[in-house]
């Protein structure tokens, strides 16, 4: 991936799955990653394991102070800020039976920590003549699904929220994207599946035209490009890294007439 060297950017969520993916792509391509993660020491770790150019901070993003100090620090250690990847998710999910402290607990996290995220990091941006900030809904924002509630709106909402980023901080060439992932090899399909990918294939291969889950660093590529000085004039997006599953529809793409003939 080109378009990255010298650039800065912090990844919320940065210790494991897509985050952790997306600091290893940024070192890689001559970037600096600063790794901004509740997971103290899986943060730290992946730090270790990238050198001098990537940096953890403790972060919550529900907690203004803790995203002040994350910039903070982006900026101490490596001079500017020029990206800002918002990958810190909540995952539970009670369905609509959630508690309002489930729902408030989800949107804190999914919706007001990337809001803020993004507008902590923004002067910084502005001081090195722009940024980009990539941000994440699902396909789980697209589809009804049973016996979910908060992640799915939460995801819904972020795309609204991204596009008013992106018009907002347009002018002063910040660029706001979003990536929509499927199912992807990282903890809750991975839990689910027991661990086993080979199941987790065969299973989304009903869902997903190519016919498998993810890896993580397929998603992080995409990132990695909207991050990048290739995407300049790509603002507002929702980029889907999903297999297709976005196109098949609720008859995973099987004529209605051929499914009644079986």
């Amino acid at each position: 991936m080109d378009g990255l060297t010298g650039k800065v950017a912090i990844i919320t969520g940065g210790a494991k799955g897509i985050g952790a993916a997306t600091a290893r792509g940024l070192v890689a391509a001559g970037g600096r990653a600063l790794i901004a993660d509740i997971d103290v020491e899986a943060g730290a770790a992946l730090a270790a394991e990238l050198g001098d150019a990537a940096a953890s901070e403790t972060t919550d993003v529900t907690d203004d102070a803790a995203i002040a100090a994350c910039v903070g620090r982006a900026e101490a250690a490596f001079g500017g800020i020029d990206g800002l990847v918002n990958g810190a998710v909540l995952f539970k999910d009670d369905g609509l039976d959630s508690s309002r402290e489930r729902w408030l607990a989800g949107f804190d996290c999914n919706i007001v920590g990337p809001a803020h995220m993004v507008e902590a990091a923004a002067p910084a941006m502005r001081r090195r003549g722009g940024g980009s900030v990539v941000s994440f809904s699902s396909i789980a924002a697209k589809f009804g699904q049973r016996g979910r509630g908060v992640y799915p709106a939460t995801k819904a909402a972020i795309r609204q929220l991204t596009r008013n980023q992106a018009m907002h901080h347009a002018a002063d060439r910040i660029r706001v994207n979003l990536v929509s992932p499927a199912w992807t090899w990282t903890t809750p399909i991975i839990d689910a599946a027991g661990g086993d990918r080979a199941k987790a294939d065969r299973v989304a291969a009903d869902y997903h035209p190519l016919g498998r889950v993810a890896d993580a660093e397929e998603v992080a590529a995409a990132v990695l490009f909207l991050l990048s000085d290739n995407a300049r004039f790509i603002t507002g997006i929702d980029l889907p890294v999903d297999g297709g599953y976005a196109i098949s529809g609720p008859d995973q793409g099987t004529p209605t007439q051929y499914r009644l003939s079986e």
